[in-house]
């Protein structure tokens, strides 16, 4: 292919024919255009008719395995096709609530406990409150942390579900609580020390 520069005015100002040479060893000003002439000999659109270009088509299987595949995304977000209808999603939130009421129902209120929740430390402390809430639906477990390690007094949303200083009640799940001999931590610290 051949470049030519032309000028604002569409005057030729010379070919741009140096393989070497940088855009700016030419005179180029505000409003000049290069014009590209093609030399290969291909018609025009040749290239535009994309039945005529082979595709690589990836096997089915090798395609479920990868995990960055828009497939493997939906169908861990549950979108599109992969979305459970709403009869299965009813009956495993049936299947959901049942096995967490039935975890909740182990939790004895004014059970010391230890408290797991991913991502955070093990906390220590006392079952306050164990049932159903106004602020999210499911059984939840009221905890009064040995240490000031929760979200609030006991009350969420303006509703007191039980009493605590404040920072030392949290809400969590079934699951996060077991149940036992779990005394308050000493760190050998007399009364008058603290």
């Amino acid at each position: 292919m051949d470049l030519e520069l032309y000028s604002a005015d569409d005057r030729l100002l010379g070919r741009l024919d140096r393989d070497e040479a940088l855009l700016g060893s030419y005179p180029v000003d505000d409003g000049c255009r290069i014009h590209v002439i093609d030399r290969s000999g291909a018609r025009l659109g040749e290239f535009e008719d994309v039945s005529r270009v082979p595709k690589y088509e990836m096997p089915e299987n090798e395609y479920d395995r990868r995990a960055e595949s828009l497939r493997s995304f939906l169908k861990r977000k549950q979108l599109g096709r992969y979305a459970e209808t709403e009869e299965r999603r009813g009956g495993s939130e049936i299947r959901r609530l049942a096995e967490e009421r039935e975890l909740a129902d182990a939790i004895p209120l004014g059970a010391r406990c230890l408290v797991r929740v991913p991502g955070q430390p093990a906390k220590r402390g006392t079952v306050m409150y164990v049932g159903l809430t106004d602020f999210k639906p499911g059984y939840w477990i009221g905890v009064r942390y040995d240490e000031p390690l929760g979200k609030h007094d006991g009350s969420v949303d303006g509703r007191k579900y039980f009493e605590c200083q404040p920072k030392y009640g949290a809400f969590v799940k079934p699951p996060s609580v077991t149940v036992g001999d779990f005394p308050e931590e000493d760190y050998g610290l007399e009364e008058d020390e603290m």
